[in-house]
């Protein structure tokens, strides 16, 4: 069975990510020291296959910062940065491209961005959320996102304190399929030729959540 949404209910969850897109950007502009744009997030319903597909060339290499949602919100924030992109916002933070401390570098950037975004979403919402510390990992780009997606999907069938760190769902009670709903923009740091990817993939629950604070559900 397919998940779908309305056009209304995909405005609302667009318009949370434009504002968590901001606190973001905020967050970016002050580590870096560097004006910071965001793009006007998209909001799609994509199935597994789809949303890889739709991110960009699955054979690319990426840098994946990941981040898991605990509390009242199941979910993951992935953070996706070119290794040429790397290089920039690690000149700017001082740390030496191809050196042992870029992935740590590169690591605490997702932290603030991605912690930035999710305490914005705890501050509309009112809901009690916190993220997960950092995973960081270079890979092609559809293993990475595979990976995010994969876990998300197990931890749709997992009872809640499992471990997993990006959602939940008893056993047996699934519904629609291997289905992501993504909230996606990008940061473009000002000057210097570099960006950002950022995404919010909440699981079902999650999206079920959102909708019913926003009083949409």
């Amino acid at each position: 069975m397919s998940i779908q949404y309305t056009d209304m209910q995909l405005d609302a969850l667009r318009e949370l990510a434009n504002i968590g897109s901001g606190k973001a950007s905020t967050a970016l502009s002050m580590l870096l020291e560097r004006s910071v744009d965001i793009s006007v997030p998209s909001a799609r319903a994509l199935s597994f296959a789809d949303a890889v597909d739709a991110i960009g060339d699955p054979e690319t290499e990426i840098t994946g910062v990941v981040l898991g949602i605990t509390g009242d919100l199941q979910g993951t924030v992935l953070l996706l940065v070119s290794p040429a992109d790397a290089e920039a916002i690690c000149a700017i933070l001082g740390v030496e491209p191809g050196s042992e401390y870029v992935e740590s570098a590169l690591g605490e950037v997702g932290n603030i961005v991605g912690s930035s975004y999710i305490n914005a979403l705890a501050e509309m919402t009112g809901m009690a959320i916190e993220p997960t510390p950092p995973a960081t990992a270079t890979d092609m780009l559809a293993a990475i996102v595979e990976t995010v997606l994969a876990g998300q999907a197990h931890a749709e069938h997992c009872p809640r304190g499992a471990g997993s760190v990006v959602g939940i769902r008893p056993e047996g009670e699934t519904r629609g399929g291997d289905v992501a709903l993504m909230l996606d923009s990008k940061l473009d740091v000002e000057g210097e030729d570099c960006s950002i990817a950022f995404m919010l993939v909440p699981t079902q629950d999650g999206v079920d959540e959102l909708l019913a604070r926003l009083g949409i559900a």
